[in-house]
């Protein structure tokens, strides 16, 4: 027997053992926090960051096609002071006031969770209690940072549509 297979196999040292740990915890926690407030700064900057909010719906009083994609709802389904959450679309469809209707990312800035509900004015997150402003989609109560991006509706007579 030679002195060569009494050797076990190199370990690692110390600090390649260090290294890779840090390396994995950090790309856990970056992961973690990814879906956050950083990918919303981006959506915001090319969707005018829902702060303005007023041009989130276009009324189309034409009867013609080309109106947008399929329809959401009525705007009767959408109550003044409220809204509803279009969990498929990924899209909130609010009526601040009479005859005024916007439209939002249903995904909140805080963690990505869905809204859940809209009453009073305010879009809620049931995840952390986020909150947003169902006029111009802006931060009303945190954790969240960012405001809900703003998103495309046309308003044809009594249809609210995708634009």
């Amino acid at each position: 027997m030679t002195s060569e297979s009494l050797h076990p196999a190199p370990t690692p040292t110390r600090r390649t053992v260090v290294t890779a740990v840090g390396a994995a915890g950090l790309a856990v926690a970056l992961t973690a926090c990814g879906s956050g407030d950083d990918d919303s700064s981006a959506a915001d900057a090319s969707t005018g960051g829902g702060t303005g909010g007023g041009d989130s719906a276009t009324k189309d009083s034409g009867s013609g096609s080309g109106s947008g994609g399929a329809e959401l709802a009525k705007t009767s389904d959408i109550p003044e002071g409220g809204g509803k959450v279009f969990g498929d679309q990924g899209v909130v469809v609010t009526q601040p006031s009479a005859g005024e209707f916007k439209a939002f990312s249903s995904k909140c800035t805080h963690q990505g969770c869905a809204v859940s509900s809209i009453s009073d004015g305010v879009i809620v997150c049931p995840c952390h209690n986020s909150q947003f402003s169902a006029s111009d989609g802006s931060v009303k109560k945190g954790p969240a940072t960012q405001p809900l991006a703003a998103a495309k509706i046309t308003v044809d007579g009594e249809s609210i549509k995708l634009a």
